[in-house]
């Protein structure tokens, strides 16, 4: 009987092991060539594993398990594979209807009813089982907005629950819940906890501050923002404006945008600067490479486009890979002020934060401005102090004179 393997395939030199997240295919279910079999969770991303040759499926791996690359996950049988058809139909003719309630056969393709790994990740959350959602992705797939819907859905059903609670566990504390949760860590929190302690142990990690006045860059923006839409369809943010002037810095201070390789400093002429965008799963960094080179809607075009994949689960990795310096914007959840963690191997990372009103004083005046902090965290091995703050004012002038950055000067 030929059976073939399918094993973990190797998907690039920094993954040594993967997690398998969940089968598509029941064990034991007759498979199609390049069909999907199962969702694999990297360092990185997520990603589907197809079959090798149509046959009969026989699962290896067990769903959460941890495999190294090169591991058997599953066989195919492909003597079954030609009888499976008409082996199959004389002996569910009777029973037929035990098979057909599956939702994935009701449209005819084997995605109908299998959730994104976004959609998989809410409807985990939210405790929903994907049986009986009818998806509206390419064919029958559950979508994240499918997920969405149905999550918030049986949000009427709990109503219900708590009549029973106090019947079936009364609590001496007067009826508060003491219960305890254990899930296991996913993937990409495990690799961010690792990478994270990495950078605090095996860094000289320092950050250095300052404040910008937001006032030129807002009124710039608003009176801009209707024409800049019309002519490229995207709307201008302040990422995009900070990546640019950071490009531009990062050019005339190269150890900034320099990293450690053992004994050497490797030194780049470009800038590829890595965005921090947060996901279901965790925070990810994607580089939008050669800024320097790249005008403002290039870059926001760019930013958008990982924002989406990152968040839907598909960027691929060498989407993942790669950066010289790094942008975290974490005003966008109301940060004041932080200490960004440096991402090895990057030498430094800029933090933004939220834009608030506060009184300064100009020409000798107390005014209201709106005001942001900025936070720069360097390692103090290859850049010293005074390169940090230097790079700092740097920024805020062109950020405080918009019009300087634009024309280049």
């Amino acid at each position: 009987m030929p059976v073939i393997e399918l094993k973990i395939p190797n998907l690039g030199e920094s993954i040594s092991s993967v997690t398998f997240s969940k089968w598509l295919k029941p064990d034991g279910s007759t498979v199609s060539m390049d069909e999907p079999l199962c969702e694999i969770e990297t360092e990185k991303a997520n990603q589907e594993l197809s079959a090798d040759s149509a046959g009969k499926l026989i699962w290896v791996a067990k769903e959460g398990e941890d495999l190294p690359v090169g591991a058997l996950f599953a066989k195919i049988d492909t003597d079954a594979s030609g009888q499976a058809a008409p082996a199959s139909a004389p002996e569910k003719s009777a029973p037929a209807p035990v098979s057909t309630p599956a939702a994935p056969e009701k449209t005819g393709h084997y995605a109908a009813g299998t959730p994104s790994p976004a959609a998989s990740k809410i409807l985990s959350e939210a405790g929903v089982s994907p049986a009986g959602i009818a998806g509206t992705g390419r064919d029958g797939r559950i979508t994240k907005e499918d997920a969405q819907k149905a999550a918030a859905a049986p949000a009427p059903e709990k109503a219900a629950a708590p009549a029973a609670t106090p019947a079936v566990t009364p609590s001496p504390a007067g009826g508060f819940s003491r219960n305890d949760r254990r899930e296991r860590m996913s993937r990409m929190r495990r690799t961010i906890a690792k990478r994270l302690v990495s950078a605090k142990n095996n860094t000289a990690m320092l950050t250095t501050f300052n404040e910008v006045d937001m006032s030129a860059l807002m009124a710039l923006r608003e009176k801009y923002q209707e024409s800049f839409v019309k002519k490229y369809g995207i709307k201008l943010g302040f990422m995009s404006v900070f990546a640019k002037a950071c490009s531009k810095v990062l050019m005339e201070m190269p150890d900034v945008n320099a990293m450690i390789d053992g004994d050497d400093v490797v030194y780049h002429d470009y800038a590829d600067i890595s965005i921090a965008i947060s996901t279901p799963t965790g925070l990810v960094v994607p580089p939008i490479r050669n800024v320097e080179s790249l005008g403002f809607a290039e870059i926001e075009s760019k930013l958008k486009e990982l924002a989406v994949k990152a968040r839907d689960g598909k960027l691929s990795l060498d989407e993942m890979s790669g950066g010289t310096f790094t942008i975290t914007n974490g005003g966008v959840f109301g940060s004041l002020m932080s200490t960004p963690i440096i991402n090895e191997p990057q030498s430094a990372i800029l933090g933004m934060h939220a834009i608030k009103e506060r009184p300064v004083a100009v020409d000798g005046k107390v005014e209201i401005r709106p005001m942001m902090y900025l936070a720069l965290s360097y390692d103090h091995r290859i850049i010293d102090g005074s390169t940090s703050v230097t790079f700092l004012v740097k920024l805020k002038n062109l950020i405080e004179d918009p019009v300087s950055l634009l024309l280049d000067l």
